[in-house]
């Protein structure tokens, strides 16, 4: 599959002799049943992401104690699909995008009608959803690459509309604190960009995933100050004079020629995406130095930082 959900290989196409990777945004409980019935190894295999897994495992403990899940994500995103798997196998669960359609669904806790909310919330809510009875306790997580700043203002949000409606005495019974399932890499990473943002440079290059949402937003942050070059890897620089990168609004590769500046010395923002490999970014940074001359080893300059 796609990041999307687009099926490359039908299921009827596996045997148990094929290898199925899971990726780091984990699956759902329904292709890992199509797996296991296909005589599949789900285990050894299954490289999900120990902060994904903390989000399923805490919303498991909160449909236990008879919460409802709000999750924070994108949710066609393969992430947030597997998370809303696991949550509403466990308990009433719903996605949201940001603070607007918090605002949006916290004006059902208290009214509206659940005509208008299924409507609204279209294939975004757990099957029998009732707005009557479950938002009486609420709990919210996120999708990982969602700016946790967002989702603990998401929460706040919640948290505000359940202390009105309950009393600041009790609203403890009604809203679960999640802060300590929120993934900070992210956040650090963006925090990161902005103060890149701050320095002068010639260009700037990101390496990381073109369906990664929090490397495209770092993307456009760089563009706001620099020339900015979207690659996957150390492979789309060409040339000297030759790179090919990713334009992510029109969703397409191109290839850009005097891509590097001629001022002596030139002075290059190298970044990335938050689940980018550290390796894939030396790479590309060694790639670049091969085309000065009298440049210093990584070795050197970490020795000057000592």
């Amino acid at each position: 599959m796609d990041t999307d959900g687009t099926q490359f290989i039908d299921w009827a196409d596996l045997s148990s002799d094929d290898i199925v990777i899971i990726p780091a945004f984990g699956t759902t409980l329904e292709i890992e049943q199509i797996l296991k019935k296909r005589g599949i190894e789900t285990h050894q295999y299954n490289t999900t992401c120990p902060f994904v897994e903390r989000v399923w495992k805490r919303s498991e403990k909160l449909g236990q104690t008879g919460h409802t899940i709000i999750i924070h994500g994108k949710h066609n995103h393969e992430e947030t699909r597997a998370t809303f798997s696991h949550s509403h196998a466990n308990a009433p669960s719903i996605v949201i995008r940001d603070i607007e359609e918090a605002r949006r669904l916290s004006a059902y806790f208290t009214e509206g009608s659940q005509d208008k909310f299924e409507v609204e919330f279209e294939g975004r809510y757990s099957v029998g959803f009732d707005i009557s009875k479950d938002f009486k306790k609420v709990g919210v997580v996120n999708q990982t690459t969602m700016l946790a700043t967002e989702t603990q203002e998401i929460a706040d949000h919640i948290k505000h509309i359940i202390t009105g409606q309950y009393g600041e005495e009790s609203y403890k019974d009604h809203f679960a604190d999640t802060r300590d399932t929120l993934c900070y890499a992210t956040n650090d990473n963006q925090d990161a960009t902005y103060q890149l943002l701050e320095l002068d440079a010639n260009l700037a290059i990101v390496v990381g995933g073109y369906n990664s949402s929090n490397t495209s937003h770092i993307v456009e942050l760089c563009e706001r100050k620099f020339r900015t070059y979207f690659i996957s890897s150390e492979e789309k620089i060409l040339s000297a004079n030759q790179i090919e990168h990713y334009n992510y609004p029109e969703k397409k590769e191109e290839t850009t020629n005097d891509y590097l500046s001629t001022k002596n010395p030139v002075k290059i923002i190298l970044t990335s995406g938050a689940s980018c490999p550290d390796t894939l970014v030396d790479q590309v940074m060694l790639k670049l130095l091969s085309y000065f001359e009298g440049t210093k080893s990584m070795e050197e300059v970490l020795q000057e930082f000592e």
